[in-house]
């Protein structure tokens, strides 16, 4: 649920469109809010843990199974560099992989390639200064961390 929609809910409600204009307009309002609190709803399902624990499981086991079976390729006639070539090879791989499933399992937070609100700060920007040239003053119905007031 969206945490700030009471708020916007309460703000729109005294708004009363009089004339054709006003009425498309306010529509248009309501199409936009529709789809940006769908759009919300997606990015929350979307934003972590979005790989379900069995998988982990299965994959896991895949690995463990993949690595043991690469023990039964052990040959005394070859040499060590070989034999730990061959499984350090796949053992790097497969935990490479998985690895990379955490990090997409994980998208958003701090480090190297997680995502950040880049896009939604610029919008932000461009709201303020658009308000700013229309000479409008817009109170927000949440407070800096997005929670209602």
């Amino acid at each position: 649920m969206n945490p700030w929609g009471v708020a916007m809910y309460r703000t729109i409600c005294a708004v009363t469109p009089r004339t054709d204009a006003q009425q498309s307009a306010y529509d248009r309002w309501r199409d936009q809010t529709s789809d940006r609190e769908q759009a919300r709803v997606d990015r929350v399902h979307g934003a972590e843990g979005i790989i379900p624990w069995p998988l982990w499981a299965v994959l896991f086991v895949i690995s463990a199974v993949i690595f043991g079976y690469l023990l039964f390729f052990a040959d005394p006639a070859e040499g060590a560099v070989t034999q730990g070539l061959l499984m350090g090879s796949v053992t790097v791989v497969i935990t490479l992989l998985l690895m990379l499933l955490m990090f997409f399992d994980h998208p958003h937070g701090t480090g190297v390639g997680r995502l950040q609100p880049t896009a939604m700060e610029r919008t932000e920007r461009l709201i303020t200064l658009q308000a700013q040239a229309a000479g409008i003053t817009v109170t927000a119905p949440c407070d800096a961390d997005g929670h209602a007031h």
